[in-house]
């Protein structure tokens, strides 16, 4: 089981989530607490790993990555772990994930246009040990963040 949380742990959480540079004073004002109490359950919550990292999200479109796409990718069983090496190693992969269901593997693949995404989907289909690629070209974001 993870790690015990409570609901100020959580709150802080959900504060750093919508802006992961809150000032610690505008959280702890929020949730009337010191400034001293937030820096020290985040520090908490670093070191136990409940916060991995701080980020940025990006406008994928606005620096040049006009097409998204999530790919599910089928494999010979016995090429599982060798094709997985290869497909994180593709520089266009941004997210790459083991599944159950449909396909062994997710992909989401940033390309700057169609041009770009289908030489990426066709050097997938040539890693030997792939039988099968099923693209799927993101429309509208609906909800998060890619």
């Amino acid at each position: 089981m993870g790690p015990q949380l409570d609901s100020l742990d959580i709150r802080i959480i959900d504060f750093l989530s919508n802006d992961g540079r809150m000032p610690f004073l505008q959280i702890a004002k929020a949730l009337k607490l010191s400034e001293s109490a937030i820096r020290k359950r985040v520090k908490n919550l670093e070191e136990r790993g409940v916060i991995k990292r701080y980020t940025i999200s990006v406008d994928h479109g606005k620096v040049g990555y006009g097409n998204i796409a999530f790919v599910g990718v089928d494999v010979d069983g016995e090429r599982y772990f060798e094709v997985a090496k290869q497909l994180k190693n593709i520089e266009q992969v941004r997210y790459a994930a083991s599944s159950t269901g449909d396909h062994m593997f997710m992909l989401e693949i940033w390309a700057k246009d169609n041009d770009e995404m289908h030489d990426v989907c066709q050097q997938i289909k040539r890693i030997e040990g792939v039988t099968r690629i099923c693209p799927a070209i993101v429309k509208d974001n609906l909800k998060g963040e890619l």
